[in-house]
Order: C-alpha cells, then structure tokens, then sequence
C-alpha cells in the first residue's frame, strides 16, 4: 500500500512502452496502474461501471468521446485511485477536463525515436478479448500466433499495421504537442528518451523514488 497519495501520468506515443513503465511503477511503489483501455474492455466486457449520473457504461461508449472522458474521469478521481495512469489523457481537452478536478504530481514523458515506433509496432499482436501485447521481436508467444493463457488466436490490429503506423504517429504528435507543453509549463514534466524500456526505467524508477518510497528495489522489479 503506497504510503501517500500520489497521482501520475505516463504519455508517450503507441509502442513507446509507456504500459510496461507503468506497470513497473505500481510493483515498485506499491500504487494502481490505471490504463484507459484495460479500463473500458473489462467494463464493457462484465457489464459492469457507471459513466456519472448512473448511466450504465456500455451506453457511455455508445455515447461518443466526451462520455468515455466522463466515464474515465469518474473513476480515475475516486478515493482509493492512486497510482499511474497510461492512454489519458490524449487531448488538450481531456487534459483541461482532469486538471480541472484532479491535480496531478507529474507527468512523465517517453520519447521514442520514429524508427524504433515503427519496429515495435509493426511487430505486435495483441489477444482481443484481454488487450494483452506480444512483440514477435522481444516477447513472442510461446506458440507463434497463440495467446499464452487462453490458447486463443492472436490478431494484428488494424492501426498496427506497416502501412497504418507512419499516420497513427503523426496523429499522437499533433494531438501531445499541446499536452505536453501544458504540463511542461506547469513544471510537473519530466521527459526521459531512448530505444530500450529496460535502460529508461532506472531514471523513472529515481525520479519516483524522490516523490514516495519504494516497496521494492529496482533489481527486485
């Protein structure tokens, strides 16, 4: 259990591994990592959760973006959340939204070089119905094409496609740019850069450790 409230962001482009970090973040911390779309597949999937108002959620996602931003927010501000949230926010609007009615103590930023993007996200497949990722470069399946707990077919989502990754960059820059100059202003950002998750991490794992103590050393994680 963390021994203090603490609320963090991690934004960084599709591929940039901004989900591993935050998962790191939480074993090493003792906090909740909150992803964005685990968050709406297992509500949608149970039937479960309330956007605001105690409109069920199912209908929120029917509802269009400003009622999954609702949905989200709803949860993310709840008492017991405290940990690191990755895929919110993704506008300047969602990014207003949350700033309006949480304050968070920082932003961490993952800058990944182009080229590097386009490996790993030409190279993922993901299992549909749990949102978990494979990498056939550096985390594959144990059975090419299979889900290693279900033993149910990977996919090749759409947006991860070679030919689909140049734009889906392009779209995540324009959309950052904004948020990122917000939080940058505000003093909250710290930028880390490289091509390895595994060499970035010790910098996240420091800064972290300078805001709540850790419940486990960096070599435990």
């Amino acid at each position: 259990m963390a021994s203090k409230l603490l609320r963090a962001v991690v934004l960084g482009p599709p591929g940039s591994g901004k989900g591993t970090v935050c998962e790191r973040i939480a074993r090493s911390f003792g906090l909740q990592h909150l992803s964005s779309g685990q968050f709406l597949r297992e509500s949608l999937r149970g039937g479960g959760g309330e956007c605001p108002r105690g409109r069920p959620l199912r209908g929120c996602v029917a509802g269009g973006f400003a009622s999954i931003t609702a949905a989200f927010l709803a949860f993310m501000t709840a008492p017991f959340c405290c940990g690191a949230c990755t895929g919110f926010p993704r506008t300047l609007g969602q990014a207003e939204a949350l700033d309006r009615i949480c304050e968070l103590d920082l932003v961490i930023s993952l800058n990944i070089p182009f080229e590097t993007l386009k490996d790993r996200l030409s190279a993922r497949w993901v299992h549909p119905a749990s949102g978990r990722v494979y990498n056939m470069d550096f985390n594959p399946p144990h059975v090419q094409g299979i889900d290693d707990l279900t033993g149910e077919p990977l996919v090749q989502r759409e947006d991860d496609k070679p030919e689909a990754v140049a734009a889906r960059l392009r779209k995540y820059k324009d959309a950052a740019k904004p948020v990122i100059e917000m939080y940058k202003s505000r003093g909250i950002l710290h930028s880390f850069s490289g091509t390895e998750t595994n060499k970035i991490w010790p910098y996240v794992y420091t800064l972290l450790s300078s805001k709540i103590p850790p419940i486990l050393s960096d070599e435990e994680n």
